[in-house]
Protein backbone atom coordinates (compact mmCIF):
# COMPACT_ATOMS: atom_id res chain seq x y z
CA UNK A 1 0.00 0.00 0.00
CA UNK A 2 1.64 3.36 -0.91
CA UNK A 3 1.82 6.09 1.19
CA UNK A 4 -0.43 7.92 -0.87
CA UNK A 5 -3.08 5.26 -0.36
CA UNK A 6 -2.82 5.29 3.57
CA UNK A 7 -3.69 9.32 3.23
CA UNK A 8 -6.14 9.16 0.85
CA UNK A 9 -7.75 6.21 3.16
CA UNK A 10 -7.06 8.34 6.31
CA UNK A 11 -8.47 11.39 5.19
CA UNK A 12 -11.48 9.35 3.58
CA UNK A 13 -12.29 8.15 7.60
CA UNK A 14 -12.15 11.80 8.74
CA UNK A 15 -14.73 12.94 6.22
CA UNK A 16 -17.01 9.87 6.99
CA UNK A 17 -17.00 10.96 10.58
CA UNK A 18 -17.55 14.78 9.39
CA UNK A 19 -20.87 13.31 7.38
CA UNK A 20 -24.54 13.84 7.78
CA UNK A 21 -25.56 10.94 5.32
CA UNK A 22 -29.05 12.14 4.42
CA UNK A 23 -31.98 10.70 2.35
CA UNK A 24 -34.23 13.59 1.43
CA UNK A 25 -35.49 11.94 -1.61
CA UNK A 26 -39.24 12.76 -2.02
CA UNK A 27 -39.98 8.53 -2.65
CA UNK A 28 -38.38 7.93 0.97
CA UNK A 29 -40.09 4.87 2.82
CA UNK A 30 -39.28 3.45 6.24
CA UNK A 31 -37.37 0.51 4.38
CA UNK A 32 -35.01 3.40 3.33
CA UNK A 33 -34.61 5.16 6.04
CA UNK A 34 -33.76 1.48 7.89
CA UNK A 35 -30.74 0.74 5.20
CA UNK A 36 -29.80 4.72 6.04
CA UNK A 37 -29.15 3.70 9.46
CA UNK A 38 -27.71 0.62 9.14
CA UNK A 39 -25.01 2.30 6.60
CA UNK A 40 -24.59 5.80 9.69
CA UNK A 41 -23.63 3.35 12.33
CA UNK A 42 -19.95 1.95 9.68
CA UNK A 43 -18.24 -1.45 10.55
CA UNK A 44 -15.13 -2.61 9.79
CA UNK A 45 -13.30 -0.46 8.14
CA UNK A 46 -16.16 2.35 8.00
CA UNK A 47 -16.22 4.89 11.00
CA UNK A 48 -19.85 6.00 11.92
CA UNK A 49 -21.09 9.27 10.10
CA UNK A 50 -22.02 12.33 12.89
CA UNK A 51 -25.61 12.40 11.55
CA UNK A 52 -28.11 11.22 10.10
CA UNK A 53 -30.38 14.01 7.77
CA UNK A 54 -34.46 12.37 7.04
CA UNK A 55 -37.46 13.73 6.30
CA UNK A 56 -39.16 14.86 9.78
CA UNK A 57 -41.64 12.10 9.35
CA UNK A 58 -39.05 9.59 10.06
CA UNK A 59 -37.08 11.44 13.03
CA UNK A 60 -38.82 8.91 15.31
CA UNK A 61 -38.23 5.91 13.11
CA UNK A 62 -34.27 7.46 12.60
CA UNK A 63 -33.79 7.65 16.38
CA UNK A 64 -35.04 4.19 17.43
CA UNK A 65 -32.83 2.93 14.60
CA UNK A 66 -30.15 4.71 16.01
CA UNK A 67 -30.10 4.38 19.94
CA UNK A 68 -26.84 3.76 21.57
CA UNK A 69 -24.98 4.22 18.33
CA UNK A 70 -23.54 7.95 18.99
CA UNK A 71 -25.15 8.92 15.69
CA UNK A 72 -27.51 12.27 15.96
CA UNK A 73 -30.68 12.70 13.97
CA UNK A 74 -31.15 15.52 12.16
CA UNK A 75 -34.47 17.05 10.80
CA UNK A 76 -35.13 19.83 7.75
CA UNK A 77 -37.45 22.74 8.57
CA UNK A 78 -38.99 24.86 5.99
CA UNK A 79 -37.16 22.87 2.91
CA UNK A 80 -37.03 22.69 0.62
CA UNK A 81 -38.35 26.22 -0.56
CA UNK A 82 -37.98 28.64 2.41
CA UNK A 83 -41.20 30.22 2.09
CA UNK A 84 -43.17 28.66 4.56
CA UNK A 85 -44.71 30.96 7.13
CA UNK A 86 -43.50 31.00 10.76
CA UNK A 87 -45.65 29.79 12.55
CA UNK A 88 -46.33 26.28 10.17
CA UNK A 89 -42.13 26.36 10.75
CA UNK A 90 -42.03 26.04 14.58
CA UNK A 91 -44.73 24.15 14.58
CA UNK A 92 -42.53 21.77 12.61
CA UNK A 93 -39.58 22.26 14.83
CA UNK A 94 -41.67 21.47 17.94
CA UNK A 95 -43.15 18.01 16.27
CA UNK A 96 -39.23 17.25 15.41
CA UNK A 97 -37.96 17.83 18.90
CA UNK A 98 -40.29 15.91 20.69
CA UNK A 99 -39.84 13.17 18.04
CA UNK A 100 -36.28 13.35 19.13
CA UNK A 101 -34.67 15.08 16.43
CA UNK A 102 -31.29 16.41 18.15
CA UNK A 103 -30.24 18.22 15.37
CA UNK A 104 -32.54 20.98 13.09
CA UNK A 105 -31.75 22.66 9.67
CA UNK A 106 -33.49 25.64 8.95
CA UNK A 107 -33.86 26.57 5.47
CA UNK A 108 -33.46 30.81 5.66
CA UNK A 109 -36.34 32.51 3.86
CA UNK A 110 -33.88 33.66 1.44
CA UNK A 111 -36.55 35.14 -1.20
CA UNK A 112 -37.20 37.39 1.40
CA UNK A 113 -33.89 38.34 2.29
CA UNK A 114 -32.99 38.87 -1.57
CA UNK A 115 -36.47 41.29 -1.51
CA UNK A 116 -34.39 43.60 0.88
CA UNK A 117 -37.18 41.90 3.51
CA UNK A 118 -34.53 41.11 6.47
CA UNK A 119 -36.85 41.26 9.28
CA UNK A 120 -38.58 38.40 7.84
CA UNK A 121 -35.71 36.29 7.75
CA UNK A 122 -34.85 37.88 10.78
CA UNK A 123 -38.37 36.86 12.54
CA UNK A 124 -38.15 33.12 10.92
CA UNK A 125 -34.09 32.45 12.99
CA UNK A 126 -35.30 34.59 15.96
CA UNK A 127 -38.33 32.22 16.70
CA UNK A 128 -37.07 28.62 15.85
CA UNK A 129 -34.00 29.40 18.03
CA UNK A 130 -35.97 30.16 20.44
CA UNK A 131 -37.63 26.27 20.52
CA UNK A 132 -34.19 24.79 19.89
CA UNK A 133 -32.96 24.28 23.35
CA UNK A 134 -29.18 24.94 23.77
CA UNK A 135 -28.37 21.00 23.95
CA UNK A 136 -29.99 20.74 20.49
CA UNK A 137 -27.81 22.11 17.08
CA UNK A 138 -29.86 24.27 14.92
CA UNK A 139 -28.04 24.81 11.11
CA UNK A 140 -29.57 27.13 8.91
CA UNK A 141 -29.28 26.75 4.93
CA UNK A 142 -28.35 29.56 3.54
CA UNK A 143 -29.58 28.35 -0.63
CA UNK A 144 -25.75 30.11 -1.32
CA UNK A 145 -26.59 29.19 -5.02
CA UNK A 146 -29.69 31.36 -5.47
CA UNK A 147 -27.65 34.19 -3.17
CA UNK A 148 -25.46 34.29 -5.84
CA UNK A 149 -23.83 37.68 -5.32
CA UNK A 150 -20.69 36.90 -2.22
CA UNK A 151 -21.93 40.07 -0.31
CA UNK A 152 -25.20 38.70 -0.27
CA UNK A 153 -23.37 35.42 1.32
CA UNK A 154 -21.63 37.52 3.30
CA UNK A 155 -24.88 39.23 4.56
CA UNK A 156 -26.73 36.02 4.86
CA UNK A 157 -24.17 34.14 7.37
CA UNK A 158 -23.52 36.90 9.14
CA UNK A 159 -27.63 37.19 9.95
CA UNK A 160 -27.51 33.55 10.61
CA UNK A 161 -24.72 33.98 13.18
CA UNK A 162 -26.65 37.05 14.96
CA UNK A 163 -29.45 34.89 15.15
CA UNK A 164 -27.62 32.42 17.06
CA UNK A 165 -27.09 29.31 14.50
CA UNK A 166 -24.64 26.56 15.69
CA UNK A 167 -23.68 26.08 12.30
CA UNK A 168 -24.57 27.65 8.50
CA UNK A 169 -25.17 25.77 5.81
CA UNK A 170 -24.37 26.35 2.26
CA UNK A 171 -27.52 24.31 0.51
CA UNK A 172 -30.27 22.42 0.13
CA UNK A 173 -29.16 20.60 -2.41
CA UNK A 174 -32.21 21.01 -4.20
CA UNK A 175 -31.32 23.55 -6.80
CA UNK A 176 -29.05 23.89 -9.75
CA UNK A 177 -26.07 24.85 -7.80
CA UNK A 178 -25.38 23.96 -4.35
CA UNK A 179 -22.16 23.95 -2.26
CA UNK A 180 -19.00 25.71 -3.76
CA UNK A 181 -15.61 26.47 -2.48
CA UNK A 182 -16.18 30.04 -3.19
CA UNK A 183 -19.41 29.90 -1.10
CA UNK A 184 -17.87 28.20 1.58
CA UNK A 185 -14.53 30.58 1.95
CA UNK A 186 -17.13 33.31 2.67
CA UNK A 187 -19.13 31.86 4.82
CA UNK A 188 -15.69 30.53 6.82
CA UNK A 189 -14.50 34.25 6.97
CA UNK A 190 -17.32 35.45 8.25
CA UNK A 191 -17.55 32.69 11.21
CA UNK A 192 -13.69 33.87 11.95
CA UNK A 193 -14.49 37.08 12.42
CA UNK A 194 -17.00 36.28 15.53
CA UNK A 195 -14.20 34.33 17.24
CA UNK A 196 -16.51 35.20 20.36
CA UNK A 197 -18.90 32.20 19.09
CA UNK A 198 -18.83 29.23 18.58
CA UNK A 199 -20.10 28.02 14.53
CA UNK A 200 -19.97 25.66 12.40
CA UNK A 201 -19.84 25.25 8.89
CA UNK A 202 -21.82 22.73 6.64
CA UNK A 203 -20.94 22.62 2.95
CA UNK A 204 -23.82 20.30 1.57
CA UNK A 205 -25.03 19.48 -1.88
CA UNK A 206 -23.08 18.02 -5.27
CA UNK A 207 -19.96 17.07 -3.08
CA UNK A 208 -19.23 13.48 -4.10
CA UNK A 209 -15.90 13.08 -4.44
CA UNK A 210 -12.82 12.80 -1.69
CA UNK A 211 -11.13 15.87 -3.82
CA UNK A 212 -13.91 17.82 -3.20
CA UNK A 213 -13.77 16.78 0.29
CA UNK A 214 -10.35 17.41 0.54
CA UNK A 215 -11.03 21.27 -0.83
CA UNK A 216 -13.54 22.23 1.73
CA UNK A 217 -11.60 20.89 4.50
CA UNK A 218 -8.19 21.97 3.18
CA UNK A 219 -10.57 25.73 3.56
CA UNK A 220 -11.35 25.30 7.19
CA UNK A 221 -7.79 24.24 7.83
CA UNK A 222 -6.65 27.60 6.23
CA UNK A 223 -9.21 30.08 7.66
CA UNK A 224 -10.14 28.21 10.69
CA UNK A 225 -6.22 26.55 11.63
CA UNK A 226 -5.26 22.56 11.81
CA UNK A 227 -7.88 20.24 14.05
CA UNK A 228 -10.73 23.23 13.93
CA UNK A 229 -13.08 20.38 11.52
CA UNK A 230 -14.33 18.57 14.19
CA UNK A 231 -18.32 17.30 14.07
CA UNK A 232 -18.92 19.99 16.46
CA UNK A 233 -17.71 22.25 13.73
CA UNK A 234 -17.72 20.82 10.37
CA UNK A 235 -20.06 18.81 8.53
CA UNK A 236 -21.17 17.69 4.90
CA UNK A 237 -24.44 17.11 3.90
CA UNK A 238 -24.51 14.10 1.55
CA UNK A 239 -25.25 10.97 0.36
CA UNK A 240 -22.67 10.04 -2.89
CA UNK A 241 -19.85 11.47 -1.12
CA UNK A 242 -20.29 8.72 1.69
CA UNK A 243 -20.65 5.67 -0.81
CA UNK A 244 -17.34 7.24 -2.68
CA UNK A 245 -15.33 6.88 0.78
CA UNK A 246 -16.64 3.50 1.97
CA UNK A 247 -16.21 2.10 -1.88
CA UNK A 248 -11.82 3.57 -1.03
CA UNK A 249 -12.03 1.82 2.39
CA UNK A 250 -13.74 -1.31 1.24
CA UNK A 251 -11.50 -1.16 -1.82
CA UNK A 252 -13.94 -0.36 -4.14
CA UNK A 253 -12.24 2.34 -5.21
CA UNK A 254 -9.05 4.24 -6.92
CA UNK A 255 -7.55 6.42 -4.00
CA UNK A 256 -6.71 9.70 -5.50
CA UNK A 257 -3.55 11.42 -4.39
CA UNK A 258 -4.38 13.42 -1.32
CA UNK A 259 -2.50 16.57 -2.65
CA UNK A 260 -4.16 16.83 -5.40
CA UNK A 261 -6.69 19.92 -6.23
CA UNK A 262 -10.08 20.07 -6.78
CA UNK A 263 -11.22 22.61 -9.36
CA UNK A 264 -13.26 25.48 -8.01
CA UNK A 265 -16.95 26.23 -8.72
CA UNK A 266 -20.07 24.20 -8.75
CA UNK A 267 -20.41 20.70 -8.06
Amino acid sequence: MTDDTDAARALARRAIGLTDLTNLDETCTETAIDALCVQAKGGGATPPVAAVCVWPQFVSRAKGALRGSGVSVATVVNFPTGGEDVERVVEQTREALRDGADEIDLVLPWRAFLDGDVETARGMLAAVRERVSADRVLKVILETGELKDPDAVRRASALAIEEGADFVKTSTGKTPVSATPEAARIMLETIAATPHLKVGLKPSGGIRTLEQAKTYLDLADEIMGPGWATPATFRFGASGLHKALVGLLEGGGEAPAPGSSSPGGSY
